[in-house]
């Protein structure tokens, strides 16, 4: 890959970037109020990220995600590097020129910055830049609100007013509320927003079965936001799409796909794709070469989803959704088989490729989308991904079976 040709297509716009290995592994991550300037400077000869020993030949691929700020910016590029722990990543030292976020112990805690630690206080960082952190902390607040007064007050402030404090002081909120605002804080500076969304689609999907639908509305707003936070808006949009459209319980944050290519009896593959939360989970792909003698692409699939469905019970990730390719014929199948292993709990879907229709087992009539749908993109999406991945590796296999019967010959 031409690296120096990437960099120049860089958008110079605030974000994350990440340099790759030939594996796909981080090697680094980094945030910028310019992409493109801040990744052309790794590559200038005093750069920092040279002086500790980081090989610029090391870069195989350079991937990057746009942020609407730098502030932004700096909570994507915690949580990617605390998930993804990046070989170059130096974690920085307990330096009094360095701020801390500094959360005190009381029933209703104060959050603020501070470059003393002390005793009695949780404390989480550091972080090099006290301004980008001032601002990021901002940004959070707007969506879960916090005091930072020295002494709750008899009178409310500005703050409550502005919709950044949620007004402790005046009775406005309960403790327990106020609790789970500081717990969401500390999940967004751990760097888990995997668990911060599962806890609040958990308290969406809870206020929606109790008939609460403001509450609902609001704690999807917030979900809302930190798609935004983290760069996935349109993915989120998409995942609340496909739960309403098609009735789903919960939100579809883990949807596995199941595809069979088939030209050749003798080279027929399946597959499974993952997403997560929207976006592809490479890690989690996986290919079958079928085994069984069959004449029918219902026998291949059936292979498949068995084969699959052993893996789930033994790795215990269940998915919120399965999309297969096909009709009536292969939901029923696929719905069958999972009703038999005692996941009937896991919805199934089919996507037909003539009219780009949804199936669900058992019913005379699919569902027909707006070509403009959000949630029939994403299930397309995942159908061709899944697809892709199958021919793949039924195109390595014939190549393979070609290569040995000339080398026979």
């Amino acid at each position: 890959m031409d690296i120096r040709g990437k960099i120049k297509d860089l958008p110079q716009l605030p974000g994350v970037y990440i340099f790759k290995d030939k594996k796909g592994k981080a090697l680094y991550i980094g945030k910028a109020g310019s992409l493109r300037k801040r990744v052309s400077a790794h590559f200038q000869k005093n750069s920092s990220l040279l002086n500790r020993g980081f090989s610029l030949e090391e870069i195989a691929d350079i991937d990057f995600v746009v942020c609407d700020s730098e502030a932004k910016a700096l909570i994507l590029e915690n949580t990617l590097i605390k998930e993804r722990k990046p070989k170059y990543n130096i974690l920085l030292r307990d330096d009094k020129s360095f701020p801390w976020v500094e959360i005190s112990k009381e029933a209703f805690p104060k959050v603020s910055m501070t470059r003393k630690k002390k005793e009695g206080f949780i404390y989480f960082g550091p972080y090099p830049q006290a301004k980008l952190l001032k601002k990021a902390l901002e940004v959070i607040r707007k969506i879960f609100p916090f005091r930072t007064c020295s002494k709750l007050p008899k009178k409310e402030c500005l703050y409550y007013h502005l919709g950044f404090c949620p007004g402790p002081c005046i009775g406005k909120i309960s403790k327990r509320d106020y609790l789970k605002n500081i717990k969401m804080l500390s999940l967004i500076l751990e760097g888990r927003r995997k668990r911060l969304i599962e806890l609040l689609s958990r308290d969406m999907e809870k206020a929606v079965s109790s008939l609460e639908f403001e509450k609902a509305s609001l704690i999807r707003n917030k979900l809302f936001a930190l798609s935004s936070l983290y760069g996935t808006t349109k993915e989120f949009q998409q995942l609340i799409s496909l739960k309403e459209v098609l009735g789903l319980k919960k939100l579809p944050r883990r949807i596995e796909a199941l595809d069979i290519s088939n030209i050749r009896k003798e080279a027929a593959t399946g597959s499974v794709v993952v997403f997560e939360d929207g976006l592809p989970l490479k890690s989690e792909y996986r290919r079958y070469k079928i085994k069984r003698k069959v004449d029918s692409d219902l026998g291949r699939m059936a292979e498949v989803v068995e084969r699959r469905i052993r893996n789930i019970l033994q790795r215990k990730k269940f998915p919120d959704l399965v999309i297969v390719d096909g009709g009536i014929a292969q939901v029923n199948l696929c719905s069958d088989k999972f009703k038999k292993a005692k996941l009937s709990n896991i919805p199934v879907i089919g996507i037909s490729k003539k009219n780009e229709e949804i199936w669900f087992a058992y019913q005379k009539k699919p569902l027909r989308l707006e070509r403009t749908s959000l949630a029939l993109t994403l299930i397309q999406r995942l159908r061709d991904e899944a697809h892709r991945f199958a021919h793949q590796y039924y195109s390595y296999l014939r190549k393979k079976a070609l290569s040995q019967n000339r080398t026979n010959k």
